[in-house]
C-alpha cells in the first residue's frame, strides 16, 4: 500500500503529457514552462511562489523544474480514476498520477483553496496585470471538477433527463435542419450530437475546461469533426453577435438556480439571431409547504454530537446551538412522498429568451397557501419544470415528486421553528433568492399563518446543501 506524502505541499507523482511536441505549443505562453517528460518517472509536485506569482512546479530528483503552471483562472483540474488528475492550462494538459488517494484529495483541496482565496488578493498569474480569481468570477471560470467522466456518466445515465432532451430536439427537427447551433453549459456535449441527428449544419460546442477535450474525442471517434466544432473557451471570446439559430443548454442546478449557470446561458443570447430558439425555452420554479416531523427531528439530531460534555475531556455543549443553526442553514436535497405537501404549489417562471442577468440577481416569490390539512408546517419544498418550445411540439421535463426521479431530485428548506395551522387557514410570505459571491444564492424565507399571526422563517445557503439521498445524485 502506497504511503501518502509527509509534507502537505509536496507530493510524489508521475506525469504524462496528453499532447505530442508539447514544447512547441508553449512558445506563446510565458507563464507556462514544459520540458521533456519521461513517462513513469518519479517526480515531485510542489506549490511555489515568488513575488507577484504563484505556481505549480513539477521537478525531477535533481530539483530541475520540468513543468510550471501558473495559479490563475486559466488553470483547470479534473479527477481521472481513483488517484489521478488532469491539470490543464490553455491548450496544454498533463496527467498527474499520485501515489495515494489521500495525496490526490489533499492536492485538490489545496489547489481549490489557493485559487479561491490567495488569488483574490491580486497575486498569481505572472504578468497578467490583475487578480486571476475574484469573488465575482463568472460561472464559466469556477474551479472545474464538473468535467470528471464519472460525474458525466451519472448525468448521462439520468434516463428521464437525457431522453427528454433527445425527444425535444428530434421532435422539432425542422428547427435544427441546416441551422447553426450553439451548445453551452451542457457538460458532456451530448446535446451537440442530438442537434446533428436533427440535421444541424454546424454546431459550436463552447465549454471551457477539461470536458472540452473529452467532447473532442467523441466528435472525432464518431466522424463528426466537419459538423461539431469544440471550443475550449468562453462564448464571449469566440462567437460574433447573432451568429446562431438555436442555443441548446443544460444550465439547471438544484432548485433550478444553484451554481448560477443560467446566467451563462443568458450571456450567450447575444450570439442568437433575433428569431432564434432556446432549448430549454423557460423554467418554472415551484414552491409548496410541507409537513414532515421525521425530517425535522432527524435534521435537528445531526447536531447531537455537540451535546457531549466529555469529549476527550472537553465539554462541547456550548456549541450545540450554533451547530443547530448551521445545519438548519443547509437546504436538504432529497425526494419525498407527495403526501407530505399540505397545499398546492405556486410557481415562478423564468423565460430564458426574455430574462436578463439583472433579473437573476434578486428573485422574489410571494406565496399565499390555503392549507389542506391541520398540523405543523415544517418548511417549503422546491422543484422545477423546464419547457422546450419548438415549431412542432412543446416538450416538458419535470423534477416534481410525482415524476420519475432525476439527478436534481427536490429541495426542502426547513423553518427554524415549525408553524401550527388549521385546515383552511392561509400561510403567506415570501421566498427571496439573492445572488451571492459564491456562485449561488442566499435563500431568505418568511412565513406567517394569517389567522393566528404566528411567524417563522429561515436564511439558507444554497451553495452548501445537505444530500439526504444516494450519492450518485449529488454530483
Amino acid at each position: 500500500m502506497e504511503q501518502p506524502s509527509q509534507h502537505p505541499l509536496v507530493f510524489s507523482v508521475k506525469a504524462f503529457c496528453l499532447q505530442e511536441m508539447i514544447r512547441d505549443q508553449t512558445n506563446d505562453h510565458p507563464q507556462l514552462r514544459v520540458n521533456k517528460l519521461n513517462p513513469g518517472q518519479d517526480l515531485t509536485l510542489l506549490f511555489k511562489s515568488t513575488p507577484g506569482e504563484q505556481y505549480l512546479s513539477v521537478e525531477d530528483e535533481s530539483k530541475a523544474p520540468l513543468l510550471r503552471f501558473p495559479l490563475c483562472d486559466g488553470l483547470d483540474c479534473c479527477q481521472v480514476g481513483n488517484q489521478s488528475c488532469i491539470v490543464t492550462f490553455e491548450n496544454i494538459s498533463i496527467v498527474l498520477q499520485f501515489k495515494a488517494k489521500t495525496d490526490m484529495r489533499t492536492f485538490q483541496q489545496l489547489l481549490s483553496n489557493k485559487l479561491d482565496k490567495d488569488l483574490t488578493r491580486g497575486g498569481g498569474g505572472g504578468g497578467g496585470g490583475g487578480s486571476c480569481f475574484s469573488p465575482e468570477s463568472s460561472p464559466s471560470k469556477c474551479f472545474q471538477f464538473h468535467g470528471v467522466l464519472s460525474q458525466q456518466q451519472s448525468l448521462l445515465q439520468d434516463y428521464h433527463k437525457t431522453a427528454t432532451y433527445h425527444r425535444a430536439i428530434l421532435l422539432n427537427e425542422t428547427d435544427f435542419k441546416d441551422k447553426v447551433v450553439l451548445d453551452v453549459s451542457s457538460g458532456s456535449g451530448m446535446l451537440s450530437f442530438f442537434a446533428v441527428q436533427a440535421g444541424a449544419a454546424q454546431v459550436f460546442r463552447v465549454e471551457p475546461g477539461p470536458s472540452a477535450k473529452y467532447t473532442q474525442v467523441l466528435v472525432q471517434s464518431n466522424g463528426l469533426s466537419d459538423k461539431i466544432l469544440v471550443l475550449n473557451s468562453d462564448v464571449d471570446s469566440e462567437l460574433r453577435p447573432e451568429a446562431v439559430d438555436v442555443i441548446v443548454s443544460e444550465p439547471m442546478g438544484h432548485m433550478l438556480l444553484s451554481d448560477r449557470l443560467v446566467e451563462k446561458v443568458l450571456s450567450a443570447k447575444k450570439c442568437l439571431k433575433p428569431n432564434g430558439l432556446m432549448f430549454p425555452s423557460w423554467a418554472d420554479l415551484h414552491v409548496a409547504p410541507f409537513s414532515d416531523e421525521q425530517l425535522y427531528f432527524e435534521h435537528h439530531a445531526r447536531a447531537a454530537f455537540w451535546q457531549q460534555r466529555n469529549f476527550y475531556g472537553v465539554n462541547l455543549s456550548s456549541l450545540h446551538n450554533s451547530a443547530v443553526d448551521e445545519f438548519f442553514k443547509q437546504p436538504i436535497v432529497d425526494t419525498f412522498d407527495v403526501q407530505v405537501l399540505v397545499s398546492r404549489s405556486v410557481k415562478h417562471r423564468i423565460n430564458f429568451k426574455e430574462a436578463t442577468l439583472e433579473d437573476l440577481q434578486r428573485l422574489e416569490i410571494p406565496f399565499a397557501f390555503s392549507l389542506q390539512q391541520s398540523g405543523l408546517v415544517h418548511g417549503l419544498a422546491f422543484w422545477f419544470d423546464v419547457a422546450f418550445r419548438g415549431s412542432k411540439a412543446t416538450v416538458w421535463m419535470s423534477t416534481a415528486p410525482t415524476e420519475p426521479l432525476t439527478r436534481w431530485s427536490q429541495v426542502r428548506c426547513l423553518f427554524q421553528t415549525p408553524l401550527f395551522a388549521k385546515m383552511g387557514q392561509t400561510l403567506s410570505g415570501t421566498v427571496l433568492l439573492v445572488a451571492n459571491d459564491r456562485q449561488s444564492y442566499d435563500i431568505h424565507i418568511t412565513a406567517t399563518v394569517v389567522q393566528s399571526g404566528f411567524t417563522s422563517g429561515n436564511v439558507l445557503d444554497l451553495k452548501n446543501p445537505f444530500y439526504r439521498m444516494p450519492s450518485w445524485f449529488a454530483c
